[in-house]
C-alpha cells in the first residue's frame, strides 16, 4: 500500500517538507485512541527469539531506525510502533544551529537514493532532553556531533556537553565525527584527534555510576589502512563498537540527474559498501566488538547480508523512506527464517 498509493503522492513534493509533514501526519495519528495500537499490529513482530543483547543493552529486535530521521527526539515514541527495536536521536549539538541552507535535501529516484547536506540543523541538545523525559520505554541511542562554528581544536567541549545532557536520557551514545556536511568534521576521524576525543568522552563516562556504552559513527570513504586505525582505535579507548556507515561522497555509478549535488549519498548505492566495511572490520579485529550495520538497507536480503558480515545490529533511514514501514516487519521476519 506504502509504495503504490503512499509514496507516489508524496515524492510528488519537496523531500525536506514531505519530512515534517509526515512527521505531523504521525504525530496527529498516534494520538486517535487505537491508532498506535494498529501501527503495532500491522509492523511489530513480536517473538523471543528476536531479542538481542549488544554491548550490555537487551534490545526487543535487531531491527532500528538510524540518526537523522527524529533528529530532535520529536517523535521516537510514535516511531517506535512501526516495530523498531531501537531509535537513534540526533545529531544533536550544544546549540540550536540551522544547518546549511536549503535546498538541501535531494531525491535519487533512478537510484532509489537520497543526497543530503544538512549540516547538523538542530533545535539543541537542551530542547531534545526536555521530549527525552517523556520516553515511553523505546530503546535510545544519542548521536552527538559539534556545532558548526566550533573550531576542531575546541570539538571536544562541544561532544562532552552533548554526553552530560544527554547521559541520564540515553541507553547509548554515538560519536558522529564523519558527516560531510559539517566543514573539517571528518578530519576528526584521524588517529589522532580522534583518539584525543573518544578518551575524553570514556574519561567522563568512567566516572559515572554505570558508564553507557559509546559507539563510533564512521564513513564508507575511510581506506584499509585508515579501517585499521579505527580498529586500533576502538581496542584503545575500549569504546563499544562501531557503526558503519554514515553517507558518502562518492558518485559512483549513479543514474539520477541530480547525482552532482553536493552532500553525502545514502540508500541502494551504498549497499555493498557499507557491507564490505563490515566485513573488514568484522574479520580484522577477529570480530572483537560490535557493529551496528547501516547503509542501502532497501530488502530484508540486504539486512540479511550486514548481519551475516558481522553487524550485531542494524539500522533503516533511506530504505525507510522509499520501502515504507512494511520493511521492518519483513526483515524481522526473515531473521526468524533465517533462525530456524
Amino acid at each position: 500500500m506504502y509504495k503504490l498509493l503512499v509514496r507516489p503522492v508524496l515524492f510528488w513534493f519537496d523531500p525536506e517538507k514531505v519530512h515534517y509533514f509526515t512527521f505531523s501526519l504521525i504525530r496527529s495519528l498516534c494520538k486517535i485512541p487505537g491508532v498506535p495500537a494498529l501501527f503495532r499490529s500491522l509492523y511489530e513482530v513480536k517473538d523471543k527469539r528476536l531479542e538481542t543483547e549488544v554491548f550490555g543493552l537487551k534490545f526487543k529486535n535487531p531491527v532500528g531506525l538510524a540518526a537523522g530521521f527524529d533528529k530532535d527526539a520529536k517523535l521516537f515514541n510514535e516511531l517506535s510502533d512501526f516495530g523498531f527495536g531501537f531509535i537513534e536521536i540526533g545529531t544533536l549539538t550544544p546549540k540550536p544551529q540551522d544547518g546549511n541552507p536549503k535546498k538541501r535535501l535531494f531525491r535519487l529516484r533512478e537510484d532509489s537514493g537520497i543526497i543530503n547536506r544538512m549540516g547538523f540543523n538542530n533545535g539543541g541538545v537542551a530542547e531534545a532532553v526536555q521530549r527525552l523525559k517523556k520516553n515511553k520505554g523505546v530503546l535510545i541511542g544519542g548521536n552527538i556531533g559539534k556545532n558548526k562554528e566550533t573550531p576542531n581544536d575546541d570539538a571536544v567541549s562541544d561532544y562532552e556537553i552533548c554526553f552530560d545532557a544527554l547521559y541520564d536520557h540515553v541507553d547509548y551514545f554515538v560519536v558522529n565525527v564523519s558527516s560531510p556536511n559539517t566543514p573539517n568534521l571528518r578530519a576528526l576521524q584521524d588517529k589522532e584527534p580522534l583518539m584525543a576525543l573518544l578518551n575524553a568522552l570514556q574519561l567522563k563516562n568512567f566516572t559515572k555510576y554505570k558508564p553507557k556504552p559509546i559507539l563510533l559513527k564512521i564513513a564508507p570513504d575511510l581506506t584499509d589502512g585508515q579501517l585499521l586505525d579505527i580498529i586500533d582505535i576502538v581496542k584503545e579507548t575500549k569504546i563499544a563498537g562501531i557503526i558503519a556507515t554514515n553517507t558518502t561522497l562518492s558518485r559512483e555509478g549513479l543514474q539520477s540527474g541530480n547525482k552532482a549535488e553536493t552532500g553525502g549519498l545514502s540508500g541502494k548505492p551504498l549497499t555493498k559498501r557499507a557491507t564490505e566495511v563490515i566485513r573488514f572490520l568484522s574479520e580484522r579485529s577477529n570480530r572483537a566488538f560490535p557493529i551496528i550495520g547501516v547503509g542501502g538497507i532497501h530488502t530484508a536480503q540486504d539486512a540479511l547480508e550486514k548481519l551475516q558480515a558481522g553487524a550485531s545490529l542494524v539500522q533503516l533511514y533511506t530504505g525507510f523512506i522509499y520501502e515504507g514501514p512494511a520493511l521492518v516487519k519483513s526483515i524481522n521476519k526473515a531473521i526468524l527464517r533465517h533462525q530456524r
